[in-house]
């Protein structure tokens, strides 16, 4: 398998035509590692050593022995490794249809003779990252049960990263953490995470959701009682606090705590000490706190909802956990994670997100954080009939918000191609919005050259008028599609 630790990856080249491969090299080389073959056996020679990443082929090669074109053999071929490789196929441009046969066939996508060296640059840097994604979520996969500590945290963006250094950095004490952030940001992975990574990890873990206990047997289910402490305690139980003993307590939303709990937690918190209901034997307890809350803690103690002495001691170590709408750039990671987790749990075949959809996830303002994604890519793997997931399943709302151009699609293409077609739809319309119709210069910003800008109008058959009236129906405050 290729390194992971380089930068650049591998495109090979399948052509007969060597004046085409060296075309093509001239195009790629400085942005990528080209390698070139001039026939089928030499491309699949190429495929055997695990170090391609992307795939460019000739549909032209002449037919095999078995009467199978050797360039849709060589897409065969591709998909036969172990993580499979993009193949973008290469044809004239009256062959089309052929193309679009290719792509049925498994191919990621195509470009017509005589190319565009931008188009090319585009659609292999796209299939890249595709490629780079499904080695991820591969390598995710097979190491799925063995994930402890912050492994189990995914994502690389900076403000996660901030995070978790400060969380390694004091994992290993006993400190009292308050994790705060949105709801589905992740406040439990992380509170097990630190849990993992300190001297107490072979000891218990002990997760509360406040919230989810009603007030009457909040300071049971903490602190335990005695038989005959309430009517129907009918028996003597221990609380989460004993339950947690030598290990790690998480209390959950720590803000819906009423106020005569908030008094009793302050004490456990100082002594490490505490009576069971209808006792008076003070119970000991050696337990490492971590506390969450989506709330604003501070503005609650100003307001007068929550203890100041006890904010003070849960705020020992406060660490806030960022919404993914402010690292969008972890959201394909998580959802290739999510994708083969939920194929997993329902015995499906394990899927590959299709490029359009990886857009459309990016684009999603996520209100509900990564459960939020987690629950949306579960419901794409139930709803898609095959292996490859689209954007055609994506809740009614979230179509609305990031593929405005939805309805205009035809019915039949929720195909790649039809994908890619919206997506080229709406990358345009939000260019030349951008710089007010100017179309020189949202040539540039989409670094193509402007005839080949002309060229794609005419065919997207998008007007003077379309630009005008995206921005009069443009949703205020909602974030524009990525421009290049």
């Amino acid at each position: 398998m290729k390194d992971e630790t380089q930068d650049k990856a591998t495109v090979l080249i399948v052509d007969d035509d060597r004046v085409l491969r060296r075309q093509l090299y001239w195009a790629l080389e400085a942005e990528h590692d080209v390698l070139e073959a001039e026939t089928r056996a030499e491309a699949v020679a190429q495929l055997h050593t695990g170090h391609v990443d992307v795939v460019l082929c000739d549909l032209h090669l002449p037919p095999d022995l078995d009467g199978i074109t050797e360039g849709l053999a060589v897409i065969e071929a591709a998909h036969a490794a172990a993580s499979p490789v993009p193949v973008v196929v290469i044809t004239g441009s009256d062959n089309r249809q052929v193309a679009l046969e290719a792509i049925r066939y498994g191919a990621y996508g195509f470009f017509e003779k005589p190319f565009n060296e931008a188009e090319v640059g585009h659609i292999v840097r796209q299939a890249a990252r595709v490629r780079r994604l499904e080695q991820e979520n591969l390598a995710l996969r097979s190491g799925q049960e063995a994930r402890r500590g912050f492994a189990r945290v995914l994502g690389s963006a900076a403000t996660l990263e901030r995070v978790i250094k400060q969380a390694r950095a004091v994992a290993d004490t006993s400190a009292t953490v308050l994790i705060t952030g949105e709801n589905g940001t992740g406040k439990e992975v992380l509170a097990r995470a630190i849990h993992e990574e300190s001297a107490r990890s072979a000891a218990p873990f002990v997760a509360v959701s406040c919230a989810a206990l009603p007030e009457t047997l909040i300071e049971s289910e903490l602190f335990g009682h005695e038989k005959g402490a309430f009517t129907n305690a009918t028996r003597a139980k221990e609380g989460r606090f004993e339950l947690a003993d030598g290990g790690t307590l998480f209390l959950d939303e720590i803000g819906e705590l009423s106020a005569a709990v908030q008094v009793k937690l302050l004490r456990v918190l100082q002594e490490r000490a505490f009576e069971r209901l209808g006792s008076t034997k003070t119970v000991n307890v050696d337990i490492r706190l971590i506390a969450a809350s989506n709330r604003d803690l501070e503005r609650e103690v100003a307001e007068a909802r929550f203890r100041s002495d006890l904010f003070f001691r849960l705020n020992v170590v406060p660490l806030v956990l960022p919404p993914l709408r402010e690292r969008r750039d972890d959201v394909p990671l998580l959802a290739a994670y999510f994708a083969a987790k939920a194929a997993e749990k329902h015995c499906r075949q394990q899927p590959e997100l299709s490029p359009a959809l990886y857009e459309a996830l990016q684009e999603y303002d996520w209100p509900g954080n990564v459960r939020e994604l987690e629950n949306v890519i579960e419901r794409l793997v139930l709803l898609t009939p095959g292996p490859r997931l689209g954007t055609e399943h994506l809740p009614e709302k979230m179509q609305h918000d990031v593929l405005p151009e939805a309805g205009a699609l035809a019915a039949g293409d929720t195909t790649l191609e039809g994908a890619v077609t919206a997506l080229r739809r709406r990358m345009l319309l939000g260019a030349l919005q951008h710089e007010g119709g100017n179309k020189a210069a949202a040539a540039k910003r989409l670094g193509i050259s402007r005839s080949y800008l002309h060229r794609l109008l005419a065919e997207l058959n998008i007007k003077e008028n379309d630009t005008s009236a995206r921005k009069e129906n443009e949703t205020p405050g909602r974030r524009q599609p990525p421009a290049s």
